[in-house]
């Protein structure tokens, strides 16, 4: 089992600081005279292509692509992206419930033709009821679960090519069809810490995807995942979401930790956890217990070697980052492994170059040790062009 690595496009601001998912659409933050949120990049098409060529020019299978009325909308905002890359593939997150999942299998097949088969899916189910009823959701926690379970079985039955029934609580659908199923079939991706997440993932992901907890937090939730889709017949493979900070030493990597707190005060992160403690999500709360109640001191905010949750003080979702030299990152990244994680979704701040110091830092030494198999060619080697072969994956 070798390791999937894929970045993040950041559709609802980027920048130098700790950007929480609602900064670049806050009124309330500070603004320069030109009107630009100070310090924070808009996600204008030309920046979010810079990130999506630096992805896939690092080696990088894809990048995820969130959901949310605090960002671009993910679907049009990857398929303008897909007509300036040429392997890259697009994690596009979907919200079950907010539109038909009719139109979502037939809108996958049409990206598929595209881009040439670069689709791979997110299903969001969502924690937040106040983010729901936005898009005029108006099922409790639990009912959405129950609702996504019978989105995807309507998905995956219109991706027959034949004419689908289904009889369900929150869908009927009589001869659903698309025309032209989609080439590959994108694989699902799928996260949920709660009871009611379990079941749905066991029974429809193809990947479960969990934020980045300490290692043996991790492993509770793959034995859990995998005793489930055992009892149902089914291999669920898995993935885990991160943040990273990774330079030529560990002092360095952390000194930039310390940097991004600098940036910080009590009155924000207080503010940050009390908006982020009112989610109904379990894996949100499972993010919120790590740090303790949002202290300021990284030695509280280590915890578990080499893994940081600073990022959760303020930004809601996955909330820690893998801290520390090159070789550090790529310890602990073959420790998820040795669990069981094949897929790896990093990001950091900012992306764009943060996807550098990964990609030529991390990346290497992940091939080194067998667990990838292909890096990019280097431009300075004479002939050298795509992916050439390294290390024990030829």
């Amino acid at each position: 089992m070798t390791v999937h690595l894929h970045w993040f496009l950041p559709t609802g601001g980027d920048g130098r600081t700790l950007v929480d998912r609602h900064a670049y659409t806050d009124g309330g933050i500070t603004r320069n005279r030109s009107g630009a949120i100070a310090g924070v990049r808009a996600p204008d098409i030309a920046y979010l292509t810079q990130i999506a060529k630096a992805a896939e020019r690092l080696g990088f299978e894809a990048v995820l692509t969130p959901t949310g009325t605090w960002c671009e909308d993910a679907w049009l905002t990857t398929v303008a992206l897909a007509q300036h890359t040429e392997r890259l593939k697009f994690l596009v997150a979907l919200r079950p419930g907010v539109l038909s999942p009719v139109l979502a299998a037939q809108m996958a097949a049409t990206y598929q033709r595209i881009t040439r088969g670069r689709l791979l899916l997110n299903v969001v189910t969502g924690g937040d009821s106040v983010e729901q009823r936005r898009f005029g959701d108006h099922l409790d926690h639990d009912q959405r679960y129950a609702r996504t379970a019978e989105f995807l079985s309507v998905v995956r039955g219109v991706w027959s090519g034949r004419p689908y029934d289904f009889q369900g609580e929150h869908y009927q659908v009589e001869g659903g069809l698309t025309a032209l199923p989609p080439d590959p079939l994108p694989e699902l991706f799928f996260g949920g810490s709660s009871p009611a997440a379990g079941p749905v993932a066991a029974e429809h992901a193809d990947v479960y995807l969990t934020w980045g907890e300490p290692p043996w937090q991790v492993k509770e939730k793959i034995d859990w995942i995998r005793r489930l889709a055992e009892e149902r017949g089914r291999t669920v493979r898995f993935g885990i979401r991160l943040h990273t900070i990774s330079r030529d030493s560990s002092r360095e990597a952390w000194a930039t930790a310390d940097r991004l707190l600098t940036d910080l005060d009590a009155e924000t992160v207080a503010a940050a956890q009390a908006l982020l403690g009112r989610s109904e999500s379990v894996g949100q709360q499972r993010m919120l217990a790590l740090h303790g109640g949002g202290a300021l001191d990284r030695d509280r905010l280590e915890i578990a070697p080499n893994l940081w949750a600073g990022v959760g003080l303020v930004r809601g979702g996955a909330g820690t980052a893998l801290v520390g030299s090159h070789a550090d990152v790529a310890d602990r990244i073959e420790e998820y492994h040795d669990l069981g994680v094949e897929h790896f979704v990093l990001s950091g701040y900012p992306h764009l170059e943060e996807a550098y110091w990964f990609g030529e830092g991390v990346t290497p030494l992940l091939a080194e040790r067998g667990l990838l198999t292909t890096v990019p060619a280097s431009p300075l080697l004479a002939g050298a062009a795509g992916l050439a072969g390294i290390g024990g994956g030829r």
